[in-house]
């Protein structure tokens, strides 16, 4: 399942990819933004796979607005401009679509991004490093097993790693930036929580557990949980 994020000061333009990517069941639309300031709080706090992104847009132009991403998520870049295709192919774009767009040059686009990402999942597999992660501890690096997360903990400049059997590890990380570290398996579902989605055994719209144990939802978080359901 791949997160999705449109950002695009036209109604009418958001709509269309909207219902475009509801043809694709493995792509996950997390919001649909009108301007890049309003979607900056989602890409802070919420792993994008791939950003819809409209270059013409009042305040601060597409572009410009994707070079201060710290963590630049892949983009396909929409505009009814075609001299801004050099900038986005210089930043690396999976695409650059002309509106108005039509699907099949849509679902174009959209090979291209699945392509890449099957050819990097593969290098990964090769090279054995999709399944975990090292963490810095006392002056060694500790592999950490995704599968045997529960879930992460944040304390202020350190998070907490939850194990099975109640076994954890302490390291001095941002939540923030072990995010970025881990696969699509981890969801945050608060400003100090990430959780595996294997891991949950019950939900509310407030709250969930993973066995006996009850981790809040935050307010700004709720829309992680359209994994499960829309709230």
């Amino acid at each position: 399942m791949y997160n999705c994020l449109i950002i695009d000061d036209e109604p009418l333009a958001r709509e269309l990819i909207e219902t475009y990517l509801e043809k694709l069941p493995d792509f996950n639309l997390i919001a649909s933004c009108k301007s890049a300031l309003e979607a900056s709080t989602i890409l802070s706090n919420t792993k994008i796979d791939l950003l819809f992104l409209d270059i013409e847009m009042p305040q601060l132009k597409g572009i410009d607005f994707f070079k201060t991403l710290a963590y630049k998520p892949k983009v396909i870049f929409t505009t009814a401009y075609r001299e801004y295709a050099i900038d986005g192919f210089e930043l690396n774009a999976v695409d650059y679509l002309l509106k108005p767009i039509f699907f099949e040059r849509f679902f174009s686009a959209i090979q291209k991004f699945t392509n890449s990402t099957k050819t990097l999942d593969k290098d990964l597999k090769n090279t054995g490093f999709q399944d975990f992660v090292f963490v810095s501890k006392s002056k060694k690096q500790i592999k950490i097993l995704f599968k045997e997360v529960l879930y992460i903990e944040s304390l202020k400049d350190y998070i907490k790693i939850h194990y099975n059997n109640n076994n954890t590890i302490t390291i001095k990380e941002s939540i923030s930036s072990f995010e970025k570290r881990i696969d699509n398996r981890f969801i945050r579902i608060h400003r100090s929580y990430i959780v595996n989605k294997n891991k949950i055994t019950a939900y509310t719209k407030h709250d969930l557990e993973i066995g006996k144990i009850e981790i809040p939802i935050g307010n700004s978080y709720k829309h992680n949980m359209v994994y499960f359901e829309k709230f």
